[in-house]
């Protein structure tokens, strides 16, 4: 299980690119690099990392559900997902 800070980071990752998302594209646009280094570096949206949202994990997350896919398994079993259910054959 993920330590709360990865998880912490994360969402300050995620705010962060949002706040900067308008000045950074105008900054690409105009090609000023120099500009555009001085910004924070999580500000770019490629350091951001898909976690789970129940768990923090941060591999085998399935971007419909944003949940890894243990606990997907375990949400489709107990019938908390609509319309998802294990296969039976």
């Amino acid at each position: 299980m993920a330590t709360i800070a990865w998880r912490d980071k994360q969402k300050k990752r995620e705010a962060m690119v949002k706040k900067y998302a308008d000045l950074r594209r105008q900054l690409k646009k105009a090609k000023n690099f120099a500009a555009l280094a001085k910004l924070p570096r999580d500000s770019s949206a490629t350091r951001s990392h898909n976690r789970c949202l129940l768990t923090g994990r941060s591999r085998g997350v399935l971007r419909k559900f944003k949940v890894s896919r243990i606990m997907l398994r375990e949400l489709a079993l107990a019938g908390k997902i609509p319309g998802l259910k294990k296969a039976s054959w």
